[in-house]
């Protein structure tokens, strides 16, 4: 599954992805400098294979990953074929979630697009286009409806769901906030809609701020209250020195971090943050072959979760044996952690929590 990287025009889009993903994607000082979209695959930062790889010494340590997509800078009138925006709308239709990055520093050697910093004005701008994106494809779906309605009364429900989020849209909301249930969610999966695709904001700060935003940064305090309203979560990061970061040896990246103050950087949250947005958790298998995180989405069964390893770990599914990372940990191997009881067995209904240890047992 893929985030895509939007935002307008120079707001810092493919200097973070440079930071993400050390993909080289090009970075400079004049709107639509990218206009293929970069694609790159970045490791999911995970202390617990660290702690495990110790324990195991593994010939093998995967971690998971997650794939972003740095998309080209949209302008005013996208949703018209302006500037790049057919373009950006279409590589936009094919990822699964969102990161809008959103400039929330001053800085007059670096040019904006609309002549002026303004975080909530770039934000109003970009979702304005993905909100008349979607009408456009509403408004067919709704009229191609009503015309098999007469034949098939059961759309009546999808027409219902149709008509309420345009409704929504016509007043200048994303369909995230069309306050939708499950079923008209499940209803309305099909059309695509740009604006119903998860959404995290990143506020690339400024250099004087990436150990920590000021209280007194009036634009991510704007920002942080527009994604409020959404339920969107806001990280912020200062992507010129992510991308500095980015360039050094893990120790040096340690001492950097720790000079600066921070304990976590900016990337690596917004990784996290991302991994999660998509509703992913990661189970865990260790052994002397290898160290892995395994993605699945929240909820799911143990077969399910064993067919991520093979399909046959799911066919011949007997059980599945587990201990939780942290008990483990505490123990200090899998053979005390049996010992003291602490190892599952579980069958076919149970749902897999985020750090589980797991052994698949299956007959094929």
């Amino acid at each position: 599954m893929k985030l895509g990287i939007i935002g307008l025009p120079n707001v810092g889009k493919s200097t973070l992805f440079n930071a993400l993903t050390g993909a080289g994607a090009p970075s400079a000082n004049y709107p639509f400098c990218t206009i293929d979209p970069n694609v790159g695959v970045v490791q999911v930062p995970d202390p617990r294979l660290d702690v495990l790889a110790e324990m195991y010494h593994p010939e093998k340590y995967t971690p998971a990953v997650v794939e972003f997509v740095d998309i080209a800078g949209l302008v005013r009138g996208a949703s018209k074929g302006e500037g790049l925006g057919n373009k950006f709308l279409s590589h936009i239709r094919d990822v699964d979630a969102v990161v809008h990055v959103l400039r929330c520093f001053e800085d007059g050697d670096i040019i904006h697009v609309d002549g002026a910093v303004d975080p909530v004005r770039d934000l109003e701008t970009i979702n304005l286009e993905l909100i008349y994106a979607d009408i456009e494809v509403l408004e067919k779906r709704i009229d191609k409806t009503q015309k098999l309605l007469k034949g098939d009364k059961t759309l009546k429900e999808n027409l219902d769901c149709y008509e309420k989020l345009l409704a929504a849209l016509n007043e200048g909301k994303t369909a995230r906030q069309a306050d939708l249930n499950e079923e008209e969610r499940a209803l309305c999966e099909d059309l695509n809609l740009l604006t119903l695709k998860p959404i995290l904001y990143v506020a690339n700060v400024g250099e004087d701020e990436a150990a920590g935003v000021s209280p007194d940064n009036k634009m991510v305090a704007a920002v942080n209250k527009i994604a409020k309203a959404e339920g969107a979560e806001v990280i912020p990061v200062c992507a010129g020195i992510e991308a500095e970061i980015a360039e050094l040896d893990p120790e040096e990246k340690k001492m950097f971090l720790s000079d600066l103050g921070i304990e976590e950087s900016g990337l690596d949250r917004l990784i996290k943050a991302s991994y999660s947005l998509l509703g992913y958790i990661s189970y865990l298998t260790a052994g002397p072959k290898e160290v892995r995180a395994w993605t699945i989405v929240k909820g799911t069964k143990a077969p399910q979760a064993a067919g991520k390893i093979h399909s046959d770990f799911e066919r011949g599914f007997i059980r599945a044996e587990i201990v939780s990372y942290d008990d483990l940990i505490a123990s200090g191997s899998m053979n005390a952690a049996k010992e003291k009881g602490l190892v599952r067995s579980e069958g076919k209904d149970y749902v897999i929590e985020d750090g589980d240890v797991v052994l698949f047992r299956f007959n094929v």
